[in-house]
């Protein structure tokens, strides 16, 4: 496999890696791969390696990109990471070999929240400010995601983590909540996968399960894919479970474009 480094900001955290397979004609359909660590500075697009390369194994190209974080030096929270996952994404404009058809998002924990959110954000937003339109996300994966954040905030899910991203409460900043959280965005229109390990302590397995029973109510196509006996850190692991419950949806959606 190939891998490249893309910069699509001027903050050291602006940065992104494309990671290619080698000897397959393009244009190839992508995976945005999000890491998560409740959105704090100390982890860092390192945690997705060993899924970039299951994703590129199975011939697509995997994105794995940074952000701003919640830190002393991370710059991070509301709005900026949100504004880091956009212009990462939009970012793909400009990459060569790639099908712009079949762009998915696939975020773990904090990045399975960012993963729902961008093809939120895509399938409503406007044009962006050059007059462009925005890379277009086709459907979305979250694993063991933090996918509504009015909830998580209220279970103090992460330590206090949803309130550190978005700079205090639902209810000191409803707007905020109301434009950041995927649940509360709901219907987006595009196909939605929540894998969740059923033996998850961190990141209950309820939420995936309460989102993908809202978005069926208001008309979205959205699969929760339980998981039995597993945990966490599992959803990564690309020998696991959830690895080949992705791949399968995967293979879905390599039409020629997208649903």
């Amino acid at each position: 496999m190939k891998r490249a480094t893309l910069h699509y900001g001027a903050h050291h955290a602006q940065v992104a890696e494309l990671w290619r397979p080698e000897g397959v004609p393009g244009p190839l359909p992508v995976v945005v791969v999000i890491h998560g660590g409740f959105w704090r500075q100390i982890y860092t697009k390192r945690l997705m390696h060993r899924l970039c390369g299951a994703v590129v194994a199975h011939g697509w190209v995997a994105y794995n990109i940074e952000y701003r974080r919640v830190g002393n030096l991370g710059s991070g929270g509301w709005p900026e990471t949100f504004d880091d996952v956009s212009a990462a994404i939009d970012a793909l404009a400009g990459v060569e070999g790639i099908d712009r058809r079949r762009v998915v998002t696939c975020g773990h924990s904090a990045g399975g929240h960012l993963a729902l959110w961008a093809a939120t954000a895509r399938a409503t937003g406007p044009p962006a400010s050059d007059g462009r339109d925005p890379v277009r996300v086709c459907a979305a994966f979250s694993l063991a995601g933090v996918v509504d954040l009015v909830a998580a905030a209220q279970l103090h899910v992460g330590a206090g983590a949803v309130t550190a991203l978005m700079g205090g409460s639902p209810e000191e900043y409803p707007a905020r909540y109301a434009m950041g959280s995927p649940a509360s965005l709901l219907p987006i229109g595009v196909p939605q996968f929540l894998v969740h390990g059923l033996d998850d302590t961190t990141v209950p397995p309820s939420l995936s399960a309460d989102y993908a029973a809202r978005a069926h109510a208001r008309g979205d196509a959205a699969e929760y894919v339980p998981l039995p006996g597993a945990g966490h850190m599992d959803m990564i692991d690309p020998r696991g479970a959830a690895w080949r419950e992705v791949r399968a949806r995967l293979d879905r959606l390599s039409a020629p474009s997208c649903p």
